[in-house]
């Protein structure tokens, strides 16, 4: 690697303002550099592509000064409550996690030098300590864990110097760009990596691998830094085509578009979380460049979507889909305001973005709980009035991810159901292929998760499906495979998936193939269908949790919940060993419970019908035509007739009496486009 260059430059602090700052010229900005020439970027000049401030302040101001300065001025409380944040960092409180950037900001918006005295002070007391680290001989912080914090460390200072460039003499400028665009060329450059001319090789870890949250911090880093200081440094406008061009054009939208059709992430619902960072990026590149990166991909709008959905009818908490390491409960918290506050900030124009405003409003999160998070609501908040949620469509599917979601309605007490059957690429992906979960004021079928300490147990036996197992042994699912929605059917009162897991199989002897359907009758019964082909001497056990101990009456297991119970009605087969566990034996767990129902392997069937608060009054084989069935007494006076192929999805639906219109209805293969709107 050739040595980076420092910013060379007249010593002498550089000219104060105690006014407005006003941005320096770009000869002047130039001047800071030893003879390093400005080379356009050559794949985005031109056209609807980015175009570059050459003076600072660069990023994000120049389209966005006006709205965020008319918002203080006027009194907007999430302004207020943002700037008396900042004026209380700077008094002392020393709040967690409380960026410098925050503090620049308020310094560009009101003119007022004492801003970015302080945040230049900041950023110079960790650039200073990273240096001395270095120069011990040391690997320095921003390091850490495979660069994880380079995004908000590297970003943090490249905000800073850009928004505070007047408040900075040479001598520092020099510092921080040397030491930021050194841990930026390390990320890319990972087998290559130095610091302080010692080589520093590291795992590259995801540096090409757009579905992780990694990389977004990565993004971040590069992108940030490549705004500050392109043409100053002599790798700033490489950092520039990095971002876009490497990584973004290259990397980002053609992964996103063939993988993650539909929104979300991978590495489901807690991890994937920190796609609000990737839509800060979108943001700020859009406000600094006028390039709008959001709507390159479909993805980004249908993560709204899909983030909506996921989230349980009481609006306090999202379905826990992998790894919930920062909080099991998968409780919402300021992450996921942001995260659905950036999207309807992005498609602020699109008819989706009123129903996103009233989710923010009536979720348990209606505003930034903690102060490090207090800046989001100042900058995405809109007058979107909002639109109520009832509008909305009532079931989603994101093929990319394999995740499925129904509700009855929108209120508060709905009954709302999950179903996931994808990809499992990801690592912080469980082995859940084929788990549902159903909430009504409560989980009622969940994943015990939840209850962990950890939030990071991935195993089979934690979720909702069928476990197959040898000799005691679990037959395990199968990293870098792939699980298959085959169906999706919605009608008036009911809505059908049908999903393939044998693909998170493949390669495993013991199985041979499973299958499993759902048809959620609304409001409050969901029937569930498996088809299981295993090998002999294997054991098939259909398992469901919830946080409530079940009591067992011969074919019907019940789980009295706080506000609502669950019942499990066995179909198929007939008899099966039935037995239950008690999470709270594991060590990881504080509560929850799990129901098997385990048959010996072979090619086999499981029919059971789960209702809340005794929907289903009654429930008796009904076999037909080769179609393995059920027909159920339902409590409002309907009778619906639900059967299944025996050999692949190929079923039918009846719904009749009760007052209400008649279903007749093929429950066969094929996948309906669902209405966004109802």
């Amino acid at each position: 690697m050739p040595a980076l260059r420092p910013v060379l430059g007249p010593s002498g602090p550089l000219p104060s303002t105690s006014a407005r700052p006003r941005p320096r010229s770009r000869a002047l900005a130039v001047s800071i550099v030893a003879a390093v020439a400005l080379a356009p970027l050559a794949a985005c000049g031109g056209g609807s592509g980015p175009n570059f401030a050459d003076d600072h302040p660069r990023i994000y101001l120049g389209q966005n000064r006006d709205r965020l300065v008319a918002a203080l001025d006027a009194g907007d409380p999430a302004a207020v409550r943002f700037k008396n944040a900042v004026d209380n960092e700077l008094d002392g409180a020393d709040y967690y996690d409380f960026s410098a950037w925050f503090v620049a900001l308020i310094g560009q918006l009101t003119g007022e030098p004492r801003y970015c005295d302080f945040a230049v002070a900041k950023i110079d007391a960790v650039v200073d300590a990273e240096r001395d680290m270095i120069a011990g001989g040391g690997t320095p912080d921003v390091a850490f864990d495979s660069y994880l914090e380079i995004g908000p460390r590297i970003g943090d200072l490249a905000l800073t110097y850009d928004w505070c460039f007047d408040r900075l003499d040479h001598d520092q400028a020099a510092r921080w760009l040397s030491y930021a665009s050194q841990a930026v060329w390390n990320v890319w450059h990972h087998e290559d990596a130095t610091w302080g001319g010692r080589a520093a090789p590291w795992s590259g870890w995801s540096v090409d691998n757009p579905s992780n949250n990694y990389y977004y911090s990565f993004l971040r880093a590069t992108m940030l830094l490549g705004l500050a200081a392109h043409g100053e440094i002599p790798d700033g406008d490489t950092w520039l085509s990095t971002f876009r061009d490497d990584k973004i054009e290259a990397q980002l939208i053609p992964t996103f578009d063939a993988d993650l059709v539909g929104g979300g992430s991978r590495e489901g619902t807690g991890y994937g979380t920190s796609m609000h960072r990737l839509w800060e990026l979108y943001d700020f590149w859009q406000g600094s460049t006028g390039e709008d990166l959001a709507h390159r991909t479909a993805h980004t709008r249908a993560s709204l979507l899909a983030f909506i959905h996921a989230t349980v009818p009481t609006l306090d908490r999202f379905a826990p889909i992998g790894d919930q390491a920062r909080d099991s409960t998968a409780s919402l918290f300021d992450y996921h305001r942001n995260y659905v506050q950036e999207l309807a900030f992005l498609f602020r124009d699109d008819p989706v973005a009123p129903f996103a405003r009233d989710y923010l409003a009536r979720c348990s999160v209606p505003e930034m709980d903690q102060p490090f998070m207090y800046v989001y609501d100042f900058l995405y908040g809109d007058d979107i009035a909002p639109q109520s949620l009832d509008g909305l469509g009532r079931a989603y599917v994101a093929p990319g991810t394999g995740e499925v979601f129904a509700r009855s309605g929108w209120d508060a007490d709905a009954t709302w159901l999950n179903l996931i059957a994808g990809p499992l690429t990801e690592s912080h992906a469980h082995h859940d292929q084929g788990s549902f979960m159903l909430y009504k004021g409560e989980w009622l079928a969940y994943d015990p998760i939840v209850d962990s300490t950890s939030g990071i147990r991935q195993e089979e036996e934690l979720h909702n499906l069928v476990r197959i197992s040898r000799d005691g042994e679990t037959v395990t699912m199968r990293g870098d495979s792939t699980s298959h929605i085959v169906a999706v059917h919605r009608g008036d009162g009911w809505f059908h998936v049908a999903a393939d897991l044998s693909g998170a199989y493949e390669g495993r002897d013991d199985v041979s193939s499973i299958q499993r359907e759902l048809v959620f009758i609304e409001p409050d019964v969901v029937v569930v269908f498996d088809r299981v082909d295993t090998a002999a001497g294997t054991t098939q056990t259909w398992q469901l949790s919830s946080p409530y101990q079940p009591t067992t009456s011969g074919a019907r297991s019940t789980f009295a919940g706080a506000d609502h119970d669950l019942r499990v009605e066995r179909v198929v087969p007939a008899t099966a060993t039935v037995s239950v566990t008690d999470w709270r034996d594991d060590g990881d767990f504080s509560g929850g419970y799990r129901l098997d129902v385990a048959q010996a392997g072979g090619a086999r069937q499981f029919l059971h019908v789960v209702s809340v608060d005794g929907a289903a009054a009654s429930v008796t084989r009904s076999d037909d035509a080769g179609r393995v069935g059920v027909s159920i007494t339902l409590a409002d006076g309907r009778t619906a007739v639900v059967r299944f192929g025996a050999d692949g999805v190929d079923g039918t639906l009846a719904i009749t009496g009760g007052g209400g219109s008649p279903v007749s209805a093929t429950l066969g293969a094929g996948v309906d486009a669902l209405p966004e709107l109802e």
